[in-house]
C-alpha cells in the first residue's frame, strides 16, 4: 500500500493520497482545490486516482473533491449520513456507516462519527495485502493529535442556533463507541494539525494512535469515567473566534464548488495602468511587502498581508470574493503570482487575474505609527484589538475593543463613525492587515500601534504607557 501524507501549511490542512501498488489504483481522502499535487503523484507513482472522498463539509477551506474527480473521471463519494437540512447537494455516491470504498487491495470502512458536524465521517483503511484487520483511521476534523474538532462551528460559521452543545454530547458517544473502541495500535491521521482554527489546540506531529490519545488526551478521562457534563464544559471552553469566511465555506461546500478546470494564464500589469484601476475600484491589490516595506509607503486601496504569510488564510480574513471582484498580486514574478493564485482558490478566491512585480509608480503613502509612550486619552480615540479572544483574555490594553482580524470586515457596524482608530495585535502583522482594510473601506483615521500589543506590554514595563486611549494626532511617527 502506498501511503501518501500532503500537507498545506498555509491552512494546516492534510489530504491523503492511497493507493494499491498491485492494481495501480487509488484513492485521494479531503483534496484542496489546487490539485495538481495529486495529479503528479499519481503520474509519479504510475497509478490512476479511482476514487475521491472527504469526511465532512469543511469550514476552513474549499473541497478539491468534485474537482478531482471531474479531472480524473474518479468515482465521488459523499456521506449521506446526518440531519436535514445540513447533506450535500450535489452528486455523488452516497456513503453510510459501514460501506466501504475499495481500490485494489485498499478498503476504506466509513464510520459514522458526529460531533464536529453531524455528517462526519471517518476512514478505517486496511491494507489488504498485508493485514485483514484495519491499522489506520483517516480521523478528519474528529481527533486531532493531543484535541478533538470543535462543536460550534455550525453555530458559529453557518448560523445554526443551538447545535454547538449537542454537537459536543455526540461527539461525546462518537469518542466512547467508536474512536475508543478501536485496538491502541491503530494509527490516526487527521485532518489538521498546529494552526487550525478547526480545534483549540491541535498538536504538531502529524499522527498518533488510538492508544496514545487514550492514554494522554484531555478528554479520554471524561469519556472513560462516563462524565459527559465534564466533557461538553471542557470541549466548549475557549474555542478559538471562527472567521467569517468560514461561513462561506460551510455554504458552498455542501451546494458543490465551483469547477475551475484549467486555469487562465496570469496578466502582468503596469504600474500606470493599475494606478488607473485602483483609483477606479476596478481591481483590488493584495500587496504582499514586508511590513516595514508596508510601514514607508501604503498603496491606497490595497489589502496588505505582510510577507504573503498564510497567504489563504489571512485572505479570507478580509478578501469577499463575492463583491471584490478581479484581483491582482504584487509578487516577484509570474511563477510566484501562479503559486499564490493556488493558495487562493483554496478558500474560493478565484478571480485573480494578474500581477505586477514593484510599487514603483503606484500612489502610497506611509503609515502613521503610534508610539505606545504616547498612549494619552481625552480625544476619543477607538482602541481595536484584532487579536483572538483568548489572547484578550491573557492580557490586553484598558479601554481596547477585541474584534478578530477575520470577523472584522463583517462587523464594521461596530466601529464608531467619526473616531480615530487605532489598530493593534500581537506584534503588527494581523494590525496591517486590518488596517489596511479600513482605509479601503472608507474610514479617514486609521492608525496602528506601534510594536502593537507586545510595544505597549514593553513600554509599561518601563512605566512609559498609560491605560488610557491613544491620542494619534500629528505625534504619530509616520514609517
Amino acid at each position: 500500500m502506498l501511503f501518501e501524507r500532503v500537507y498545506d501549511g498555509d491552512l494546516a490542512q492534510a489530504s491523503y493520497f492511497i493507493g494499491c501498488q498491485a492494481t495501480g489504483e487509488a484513492v485521494v481522502v479531503d483534496p484542496r482545490r489546487d490539485i495538481g499535487a495529486y495529479l503528479e503523484m499519481a503520474r509519479k507513482n504510475g497509478m490512476r486516482i479511482a476514487a475521491v472522498t472527504e469526511t465532512h463539509i469543511h469550514a476552513d477551506y474549499l473541497s478539491g473533491s468534485r474537482e478531482l474527480a471531474a479531472a480524473t473521471g474518479a468515482t465521488l463519494y459523499l456521506s449521506d449520513e446526518g440531519d436535514e437540512p445540513w447533506k450535500y447537494g450535489f452528486e455523488g455516491e452516497r456513503l453510510h456507516d459501514g460501506d466501504e470504498i475499495r481500490v485494489g487491495n485498499v478498503v476504506l470502512k466509513a464510520l459514522h462519527t458526529p460531533g464536529h458536524t453531524p455528517e462526519h465521517l471517518s476512514f478505517l483503511v486496511t491494507d489488504g495485502a498485508a493485514a485483514e484487520e484495519p491499522g489506520y483511521i483517516l480521523t478528519g476534523d474528529f481527533v486531532f493529535v493531543g484535541d478533538l474538532g470543535r462543536p460550534d462551528l455550525l453555530e458559529e460559521a453557518a448560523g445554526m442556533a443551538g447545535t454547538r452543545e449537542e454537537g459536543a454530547r455526540r461527539m461525546f458517544r462518537s469518542l466512547r463507541e467508536r474512536f475508543l473502541s478501536l485496538p491502541d495500535y491503530v494509527q490516526v491521521f487527521p485532518g489538521h494539525g498546529s494552526g487550525s482554527a478547526c480545534g483549540r489546540a491541535l498538536g504538531a506531529v502529524p499522527s498518533t494512535t488510538v492508544g496514545y490519545e487514550r492514554r494522554f488526551s484531555w478528554w479520554s478521562r471524561y469519556v472513560e469515567s462516563g462524565d459527559e457534563e465534564g466533557f461538553v464544559e471542557a470541549l466548549l471552553e475557549g474555542q478559538p473566534d471562527a472567521p467569517a469566511y468560514f461561513g462561506r465555506m460551510k455554504r458552498q461546500n455542501r451546494e458543490g464548488p465551483a469547477l475551475l478546470g484549467e486555469l487562465p494564464e496570469l496578466r502582468r500589469y503596469g504600474s500606470e495602468e493599475l494606478a488607473r484601476l485602483l483609483q477606479g475600484g476596478e481591481v483590488l491589490l493584495v500587496d504582499t511587502r514586508s511590513l516595514e516595506e508596508y510601514y514607508r509607503r501604503a498603496i491606497p486601496g490595497a489589502v496588505v498581508i505582510p510577507g504573503g504569510e498564510h497567504l489563504a488564510t489571512s485572505a479570507a480574513w478580509v478578501v469577499d470574493p463575492e463583491e471584490d471582484g478581479d484581483i491582482v498580486l504584487l509578487a516577484r514574478g509570474e511563477e510566484d503570482a501562479q503559486r499564490m493564485r493556488n493558495h487562493l482558490i483554496r478558500v474560493g478566491i478565484d478571480r485573480v487575474r494578474g500581477y505586477i512585480t514593484a510599487t514603483e509608480g503606484l500612489p502610497g503613502e506611509p503609515v502613521v505609527l503610534v508610539p505606545p509612550e504616547e498612549l494619552s486619552g481625552g480625544n476619543g480615540t477607538f482602541v481595536l484589538d484584532v487579536r483572538a479572544r483568548s489572547e484578550y483574555r491573557a492580557g490586553h490594553i484598558p479601554g481596547a475593543v477585541q474584534l478578530h482580524v477575520g470577523r472584522l470586515r463583517w462587523r464594521l457596524e461596530e466601529l464608531p463613525e467619526g473616531r480615530p482608530v487605532v489598530v493593534h495585535c500581537q506584534s503588527g502583522r494581523r494590525a496591517a492587515i486590518a488596517a489596511s482594510t479600513l482605509r479601503r473601506e472608507g474610514f479617514g483615521e486609521v492608525y496602528e500601534l506601534e510594536g502593537s500589543y507586545e510595544g505597549w506590554a514593553r513600554a509599561r514595563g518601563r512605566g512609559g504607557a498609560t491605560a488610557s486611549p491613544p491620542a494619534p494626532g500629528a505625534s504619530g511617527r509616520r514609517r
